[in-house]
This record gives structure tokens, C-alpha cells and sequence, in this order.
């Protein structure tokens, strides 16, 4: 199965949501450019599922914080790695995050690449 997977979690204060989804709209653009397939960027709306382990509690968020749950999709393991390494040389990154008011604690967020195990879509269906 080919493709590559960036995903990331991470706790988001809710009364900052909407500096997030700004952040991440111009982040979608230069990850697309530097040849992400797909980016998406979700926010929490139904966190607590009985029996499961909640992404909440994985980053430690408090009553106060959202998760986001977000991923981009490359075609291969070394488009992904190049992409990367153009996405941290793009001077526009620096400008992302405000350093002195960044919209979530970084120390929290966990990232990784993925490989694809099983993929299922309505456009491979039927």
C-alpha cells in the first residue's frame, strides 16, 4: 500500500480556537505546496467514548482545552522526508507561531510518521 502519513495530536485551549484554525488554513497552504496530498486539521467535538482510552486524557487536556487530531498524507516515506525538510526551510513557518503567545503548549503534542495498514474510501467502494 503506498502513501505516508504525518499525524499529530495535541490539546488546544477552546477560547483559542480560532487563532488555531488561522494558524492551520496557512499551514495547510505550505505543506500542500511542498507536495502534501491531503492535510487535515480536526478539532475535538465528541472526545469521550465508554471503554476507550480519550484522546483528552492521551495529551492531558484540561476541562478548558479541546484536542486536535490532524494528519497529512504524502505519497511515500521520502516525498514525506522531502517535503519536510522544504516545509522547515520555507521562510513562511517562522511566521506561523507567535513565540511569545503560541496558540497550544508543544511540550504536549504528540507527532509521528505512519505507515498506511488499511485504507477504505467511498471512492474505492462499489
Amino acid at each position: 500500500m503506498s502513501g505516508y502519513i504525518d499525524g499529530f495530536v495535541l490539546p488546544l485551549p477552546r477560547d483559542r480556537v480560532d487563532d488555531y484554525r488561522r494558524i492551520a488554513e496557512a499551514a495547510a497552504q505550505i505543506w500542500r505546496a511542498h507536495g502534501a496530498l491531503e492535510y487535515w486539521e480536526c478539532v475535538g467535538d465528541d472526545l469521550w467514548i465508554d471503554g476507550t482510552r480519550s484522546f483528552a486524557d492521551l495529551v492531558g487536556a484540561s476541562d478548558r482545552e479541546t484536542v486536535v487530531f490532524a494528519w497529512a498524507l504524502f505519497a511515500s516515506r521520502e516525498a514525506r522526508d522531502a517535503a519536510n525538510a522544504k516545509i522547515a526551510a520555507d521562510p513562511a513557518v517562522a511566521g506561523l507561531i507567535d513565540p511569545s503567545n503560541p496558540p497550544f503548549d508543544m511540550a504536549r503534542m504528540a507527532a509521528g510518521g505512519f505507515r498506511p495498514l488499511v485504507r477504505a474510501s467511498a471512492r474505492e467502494v462499489g
